[in-house]
């Protein structure tokens, strides 16, 4: 079924990327209306990362190498999209073969990182290496070898280029040239045991020398025996004949499904009907707020909720921000910064670099966690953006002028897939009350003291204290929240919560009460003085009957 020209059933989409390098090839000379043309496919589907590169001027991508055109189709996105842009810009080369379904052991660029170039300078020697490339793979001869070397020996260290330049040789013929990409290299290390060069990727002649002593490898007495088949298994690691996956390898280990299940694995006290309900909100509404008394895990939920939603425990797509009073627009979306000349530059702040990696990324989400989201001004500091948060509003049909815009006509909206989990504390008398513009663009859920029988089950499993100590515990604290409760001129918003009294994960505790003297010492104390700040016997007595009798 493998041959190495590429003939395995799997790997249908071969020639459908050898006939589009070579088509591309021939707008080596004539890049402006290419350019216009990928430019005009990628911004169809929605992807910016092309106009924000390094060398966009005016928010225009001015030139374009072959890895970086290939690119656009070979990145981490959903095949569908995959086929949308391949079939564009192919129909424009004038590709006469169809464009694959399965796009099985292609190595794809990260989407945050998807050009193959850091300076215009270097377009004209990546086009020189991809006409090499594709010369020597036709026609392998001494002249050729060398030709290729030495273009690709000078394009080798150009900032942006590195491991990609590997990629994109196996793109265009890979049945010649193995890709180098993370997982590719570690398969072949530990699972093929292939000595690779000390310098990934290695010079030409390295290069050229450890593709062919992989090609006299290939065959039945080797794991695997194309470079398409390495490929595929470096990113699968599944024996052949084996269900293969649709992807193909990225240079990075897949990470672990996080599910509603895990959150509650992980200390969550909530009953799952609850969780799903608040899961269900953030998906319908876009836009939540964890609220609550103190110690009842909102901050701990928040991004145990924002796993969930992108379904895997990925700080790259969750990022975490607190507001504070002094937070402004200028250091959330956008302002002037200081910089090393000593000027100021036009800085994006967290927001907008997650809207552009999330409009980069289109199939998968974002979530920008706001910890103490009333702390802030929060429309001060979300400004226009907080007209953009609302869910009808999230196309390009609604984007706005920002009060500080990069050129002119620049235009903002916030994506589909990008999602605000904040958390408000309802019990910090210095905070005002949320105003009614940011309540309609939020769903609000309540957390409150959580007790009873998930809870002592799990502090029982993690940290050995006993099941009618923590009963005990259950009692003290309940009494004190009904304290607090009906007291006037507190209110059941002061409730303390039961983070406070839940051990860490596997902290051993040898002796409960003298733990628990400790906790009400150093933690619920100083917050029952707060509360009566001005009722000193109403704090020491309910510190003793939180103590009486230990």
């Amino acid at each position: 079924m493998t041959s190495l020209s590429g003939t395995d059933d799997r790997f249908g989409w071969t020639g459908f990327y050898m006939e589009f390098a070579d088509r591309l090839l021939g707008h080596k000379n004539e890049r402006e209306r290419l350019v216009a043309n990928v430019r005009e496919v990628c911004s169809e589907l929605g992807f910016s990362y092309l106009d924000k590169s390094g060398t966009a001027q005016d928010g225009k991508l001015p030139d374009i190498c072959p890895f970086t055109t290939m690119g656009t189709f070979n990145r981490d996105i959903s095949n569908a999209n995959k086929k949308k842009v391949a079939t564009e810009i192919a129909r424009f080369l004038g590709v006469t073969g169809s464009v694959p379904d399965s796009f099985d052991g292609i190595p794809i660029l990260s989407n945050r990182n998807s050009v193959a170039f850091w300076e215009r300078k270097d377009i004209g020697p990546l086009w020189q290496v991809f006409e090499d490339a594709i010369r020597l793979a036709d026609s392998d001869n001494g002249d050729a070898r060398q030709s290729f070397c030495n273009s690709y020996n000078q394009i080798l260290n150009a900032r942006g280029v590195g491991r990609k330049v590997t990629m994109g040789l196996f793109w265009i013929r890979p049945h010649m040239y193995p890709s180098l990409d993370g997982k590719s290299e570690e398969y072949m290390t530990e699972h093929l045991g292939v000595e690779l060069p000390k310098k990934i990727p290695p010079p030409g002649n390295e290069y050229l020398e450890l593709a062919d002593d992989l090609k006299r490898r290939f065959g039945p007495d080797f794991p695997v025996r194309s470079f398409q088949e390495l490929s595929l298994f470096a990113y699968d690691e599944q024996p052949q004949g084996e269900e293969q996956g649709s992807n193909g390898p990225t240079g990075e280990p897949e990470t672990p499904k996080y599910t509603l299940k895990k959150i509650i694995d992980d200390g969550c006290f909530l009953e799952q009907s609850k969780l799903e309900m608040i899961l269900n909100r953030l998906k319908a509404k876009k836009n939540l707020i964890l609220q609550g008394p103190p110690g009842t895990g909102k901050t701990w939920l928040a991004k145990k909720l924002a796993f969930a939603l992108i379904g895997c425990e990925d700080d790259g797509r969750v990022r975490r921000f607190q507001f504070h009073p002094n937070m402004s627009y200028e250091d959330f979306v956008r302002g002037y910064r200081p910089d090393d000349s000593g000027g100021l530059t036009l800085t994006d702040g967290p927001f907008l670099k997650l809207i552009e990696d999330a409009e980069d990324d289109p199939d998968n989400a974002y979530v920008m966690v706001i910890e103490e989201i009333n702390r802030g001004n929060p429309a001060q500091i979300f400004g226009e953006m907080l007209t953009l948060l609302e869910g009808d509003k999230r196309n390009p049909g609604e984007a706005l002028t920002l009060a500080y815009p990069k050129y002119d006509g620049e235009r903002v909206h916030v994506p589909p897939n990008v999602y605000v989990i904040g958390t408000m504390n309802v019990a910090d008398r210095s905070i005002a009350l949320v105003d009614l513009a940011l309540r309609r663009r939020f769903a609000f859920a309540d957390l409150e003291p959580t007790f009873g029988e998930v809870w002592r089950n799990w502090v029982y499993e993690q940290c050995g204290i006993g099941i009618d100590f923590l009963m005990d515990i259950e009692r003290r604290m309940t009494e004190l929240n009904k304290r607090i409760a009906e007291d006037r001129s507190l209110g059941p918003q002061f409730r303390v919560g039961h983070s406070v009294v839940t051990p860490a994960p596997g902290m051993s505790i040898a002796n409960p009460a003298e733990w628990f003297k400790q906790v009400v010492e150093t933690e619920i104390g100083p917050l029952l003085d707060e509360y009566w700040f001005d009722n000193t016997a109403e704090s020491d007595s309910a510190k003793s009957a939180l103590m009486a009798n230990l």
